[in-house]
């Protein structure tokens, strides 16, 4: 998801021929191979075999599995929303389970709901409603409890044993809110269903049970399932989602047809339906009702959405060169939003970008749908955004929201609990293709505004609370900032650390490990380490496990025989990278990269030297990025020493 929470390079010059690349000399010697802090459920997983402390999946790991058989019908404007669905749940762990755990995301806009913010009338409904309910083909009682919010225990008339499967089934309905956010009405004719149906809960291998509630403010924890997804609704009303749409030539009228089936091998923007075609009854089969059937495997969500008046653009890109595949990249709006007139661009870019540069994976999906709505949120294969006047903002969020394709769809991370796994990731992808966009200096100054400023310049205790504190008990800024700005500084730091191509290669190793999977943060740690040959632990417990911000001093500078000797002090305690600007007194000026390894031997203290035999005039501290929380210790001159 994009937030608006405020969380707040230039190339550096390049020096005389005869300067030396800067030394860094470390004040004590290099401290015994540090620790991490591993939560005692994540010690008994690896005792279980189900996790390594290398990083790989244990030679034991499971995860379990569904296949979702749903039909829904809708009729605009009416807000009712009926569906019917099948589920074969499928335990591979070696538990008995005897009870299961149902999530009913839409009890968030039943009253007395917990939630993270407050909530308008136009918000609030009766929730869910199942009207019947049955395990292995037997009517079992629900019960729509006034205090069941967004998950429930349902107890199994027979333990489910290790290995085994139950077929579920469910009747429900619910009204779709008048207020859309991440879902609901987006106008009277449009509508944007997620979390819409009754779903079974993770069962993991290291927690359990995943009875965290949904408040609104975190996001997914889902296992990668099978669906099969129709929805029935009257003729000119046109279904965008998730997955395969399996009978295009049953729901379109020809010249759409062609134009849909075009798109999918075209460069160029195709008009598969316009207002004018939509509103003259000219894209949809002219029966009373038309059911689009929806088709994924291996995923983990699926979101849809319904319009009778919305354009639809649609184009494709290449996203992997070995083989050529394309992805198809749709999006439906507004003809009024002339952003998204260029949205099917900008999504294009993204995927190619994403694909064949950071995160440097090809786009695991045959498509993706950008929908004008209101929430700036991710779905698989589907993304939920608002409409801006400022185009470049536009592009922005929805690369934001592309993103998160890698982290937690591919990836299955738990976002829930922690969403630095992939919020963080996000955001680092943001900067990255923001910096391939707009240059370095633009992207390093809207970061800095945007995603770093509001922590740093914030002395609150909230802002300062490690990365890794569980998400589920973190609120507005202090949620902002460990789920965003900060993790994106840790991955970036840890980027400049290993190099582009150490990187790159710890990163894709952890790709290839757990995609399809559920990794912990433990994972991704360890992974790393293990990949780069380094001990990455004294990196880690900095970044993610302590309490430290950054502020960095120029404490001393000296000048002996062969050069310039200066100390920089680290007093917020973050293994930050720095660029040291030397300003010459002949007018010349050269800049030395710093990565994070400056600090390994001595976290509070670091001693550069700069090799030169020509006269200093002044030495400026400047974190990029990595902004300073006080800047006023960063500089010396010559002048007043």
């Amino acid at each position: 998801m994009f937030t608006n929470i405020m969380f707040n390079l230039g190339r550096p010059l390049i020096g005389k021929s005869w300067l030396v690349a800067l030394l860094t000399v470390p004040l004590l010697p290099t401290p015994a191979a540090q620790t991490l802090y591993m939560p005692r459920n994540m010690k008994q997983a690896v005792r279980n075999g189900t996790r390594s402390l290398d990083g790989k999946p244990g030679p034991n790991y499971w995860e379990n599995h569904g296949s979702y058989s749903i039909a829904v019908t809708l009729n605009p404007p009416d807000r009712l929303i009926k569906g019917t669905e099948k589920i074969s749940y499928a335990n591979n762990s070696p538990d008995t389970l005897r009870m299961l755990v149902i999530k009913l995301f839409g009890n968030i806009h039943k009253p007395g709901a917990p939630r993270a913010g407050g909530a308008s009338a136009n918000y609030l409904n009766p929730g869910v409603s199942v009207d019947a309910f049955s395990v292995n083909g037997k009517a079992e009682p629900w019960g729509n409890d006034a205090r069941t919010f967004t998950w429930k225990r349902v107890r199994l008339p027979a333990p489910l044993m290790p290995h085994d499967s139950v077929q579920l089934s469910f009747d429900w309905h619910y009204e779709i809110s008048l207020e859309a956010g991440r879902e609901g009405m987006l106008d009277s004719t449009t509508y944007y269903l997620a979390y819409f149906y009754p779903r079974v809960a993770v069962y993991d291998d290291y927690n359990g049970w995943d009875t965290m509630d949904f408040t609104d403010q975190q996001e997914f924890y889902s296992d990668f399932n099978n669906y099969s997804v129709s929805f029935t609704v009257p003729k000119d009303y046109v279904v965008w989602g998730t997955g395969t749409l399996t009978d295009a030539a049953t729901v379109l009228q020809p010249d759409v047809l062609q134009r849909f089936q075009t798109s999918m091998t075209s460069d160029s923007v195709i008009h598969v339906a316009t207002k004018d075609q939509m509103a003259s009854h000219q894209v949809t089969t002219q029966n009373a009702t038309n059911t689009w059937n929806f088709t994924a495997s291996d995923i983990p969500d699926m979101a849809f959405a319904v319009s009778n008046h919305y354009d639809w653009d649609a184009a494709s890109v290449v996203v992997d060169d070995a083989t050529h595949r394309r992805a198809s990249v749709q999006s439906a709006f507004n003809d009024t939003a002339a952003d998204y007139h260029h949205m099917v661009g900008f999504g294009q870019h993204a995927l190619g970008w994403l694909s064949h540069n950071w995160p440097g994976v090809p786009y695991p999906y045959e498509k993706t749908t950008i929908v004008q709505g209101s929430a700036d949120m991710e779905y698989p294969m589907m993304v939920n955004d608002g409409s801006t006047p400022d185009t470049v903002f536009s592009r922005f969020v929805v690369e934001h929201e592309l993103a998160h394709t890698y982290f937690p769809f591919y990836m299955g991370t738990n976002e829930t609990r922690y969403g630095f796994m992939d919020e963080g990731w996000a955001t680092t992808f943001e900067y990255l293709i923001g910096t391939a966009d707009m240059g370095k200096a633009y992207a390093t100054n809207f970061f800095k505004q945007f995603r770093v400023n509001g922590w740093i310049h914030d002395p609150s205790p909230l802002e300062d609370l490690p990365i890794v504190t569980p998400g589920d008990v973190l609120k507005g800024a202090a949620y902002g900032s460990n789920a965003y700005g900060k993790p994106a500084l840790g991955y970036l730091a840890v980027k400049d650390l290993l190099g582009d191509a150490g990187f790159r290669t710890a990163l894709h190793a952890y790709m290839d490990r757990w995609h399809g999977k559920h990794p912990s943060p433990w994972d991704f740690f360890n992974t790393f380490s293990n990949v780069s040959g380094k001990n990455l632990n004294w990196f880690w417990n900095n970044w993610f496990f302590s309490n430290n911000y950054i502020d960095l001093a120029l404490s001393n500078v000296r000048k002996s025989g062969t050069g310039y000797s200066l100390t920089i002090d680290n007093i917020g305690g973050m293994d930050a990278p720095v660029d040291v600007h030397v300003k010459y007194t002949d007018g010349d000026t050269t800049s030395f990269h710093q990565t994070p390894a400056i600090w390994e031997a001595n976290q509070k203290q670091a001693t550069v030297v700069i090799p030169t035999r020509k006269e200093v005039s002044s030495i400026t501290l400047d974190g990029g990025i990595w902004m300073d929380a006080n800047t006023s210790n960063n500089s010396w001159s010559s002048t007043s020493k």
